[in-house]
């Protein structure tokens, strides 16, 4: 095995950085996530049908995705600071309208309306991450962003469920008011102004400043592999608790603690992810990555009935490999934008990412059957699918990393000449 680089110190602004962005993450993914396991209540609350509900949660998602590629114009061209903020205020308006929604109609404009500035600040707190960190420290950056997502599985979907179980469905949306205005007035107190790339960036137009991003082959690439990496991720996860329910045999009692247990790993294995990718290499720990997760996601959908510490054992390993390639990927993706680019660049790799999930979660759903509230059936081809999608993502991503190798080869070498 390659011996660990030498990896660099984070600084004490840097690591306060890293905090208040990781829990500025933490409100946007729980955010997204509540609406679901609350769709029990939800439901029979506004008197929505099943396809009410599913409007409601994908509203979100194709108005944040709409939202990144109107802001993509304008990503460069504001402080990041200003911009985070500006979107931040949005996202804290929109999740109060949610909780304050009476009827479908209501939560639904909520939800659309939530989502258009949800759908910017992942870009922004991406853009910030390069701005700030070398390439060399961005895996670990990365690594401890994403445990948000463990952070909400094990504290923010429990906490949430239990305020809606004392207090009504409309609680979680004012606990996460109430903790992003926290977030909030710590990144306005602070977090230093962030407009390092106004000196590189050329005075045009939106329009022309997203042509200019969209045109260039090597942005091109990295868009692609951006859709494809969110294909396997978004087909499975809508159906999760429904497969553990219904074909592993687990019950609706137990189900949080498969989600609590995969969590808890997450927040370990998350920065561990992080810390390999920077050590031993970004595509290294990625590749691996995927033949852990094509593996045991062909195992999962193959399941049947299935003791319960077998199921967390596997969702464990799904969710590590999940979060491993997310990681290393971001963090390797980082390096393609040029400075200027960057704003850009990030808001709509983003909009991709809803919008290809969204897509994804579609073609799952006419995959995928259920017949009378009994076993999900073609699950095992779902699998299947995802493996491939997971395969073809690999070979996208190994052209990109060698684009980047020489790229990154060439600055140093001209750097070198310079000096």
């Amino acid at each position: 095995m390659r011996s660990p680089n030498v990896v660099a110190k984070f600084t004490p602004y840097q690591k306060f950085v890293v905090a208040v962005l990781a829990f500025l993450q933490f409100t946007i993914i729980l955010d997204f996530m509540i609406l679901s396991p609350l769709g029990a209540i939800l439901m029979p609350a506004l008197r929505m049908s099943s396809s009410q509900f599913g409007l409601v949660v994908s509203a979100y998602a194709f108005a944040a995705g709409a939202s990144g590629l109107l802001a993509a114009g304008f990503a460069d061209r504001f402080d990041r600071k200003k911009l985070l903020l500006f979107f931040y205020a949005g996202f804290i308006v929109g999740t109060l309208l949610c909780g304050l929604a009476p009827n479908y109609v209501a939560l639904l404009a909520a939800r659309a309306f939530t989502g258009v500035f949800a759908g910017v600040i992942g870009s922004i707190v991406f853009a910030i991450t390069t701005d700030l960190f070398p390439f060399e420290m961005r895996g670990r950056v990365m690594g401890v962003l994403q445990t948000a997502f463990a952070a909400s599985q094990i504290l923010g979907l429990p906490l949430g469920l239990w305020l809606s179980n004392r207090w009504g469905w409309h609680a979680p949306f004012f606990m996460i008011v109430v903790v992003a205005i926290a977030v909030g007035a710590g990144i306005l107190a602070y977090l230093k102004p962030i407009n390092g790339h106004l000196g590189v960036a050329p005075d045009r137009s939106p329009f022309h400043h997203i042509w200019d991003t969209v045109r260039r082959p090597s942005y091109l690439q990295a868009f692609v592999t951006t859709a494809l990496l969110s294909t396997g991720g978004f087909m499975l996860m809508p159906f999760g608790s429904a497969f553990s329910v219904h074909n592993l045999g687990i019950s609706l009692a137990l189900l949080p603690m498969v989600y609590m247990v995969s969590g808890l790993f997450n927040i370990v294995l998350g920065p561990l992810a992080g810390r390999m990718s920077d050590a031993y290499g970004k595509m290294r720990v990625f590749g691996a990555a995927t033949a852990l997760g094509i593996v045991s996601v062909i195992y999962y959908t193959h399941l049947g009935l299935t003791p319960i510490a077998g199921v967390i054992a596997i969702n464990v390993i799904i969710f590590a490999t999940v979060t491993a390639r997310m990681i290393s990927s971001s963090a390797l993706i980082s390096a393609v934008p040029d400075p200027r680019h960057r704003g850009s660049f990030m808001s709509i790799s983003a909009s991709l990412q809803q919008i290809s999930g969204g897509l994804a979660a579609a073609l799952a759903g006419l995959i995928v059957v259920q017949p009378d509230e009994g076993p999900l059936q073609h699950f095992d081809t779902l699998g299947y699918v995802v493996s491939a999608a997971m395969l073809i993502t690999w070979a996208s991503m190994s052209f990109l990393a060698r684009r980047i190798g020489r790229h990154r080869d060439a600055g140093e070498a001209l750097r070198t000449l310079s000096h």
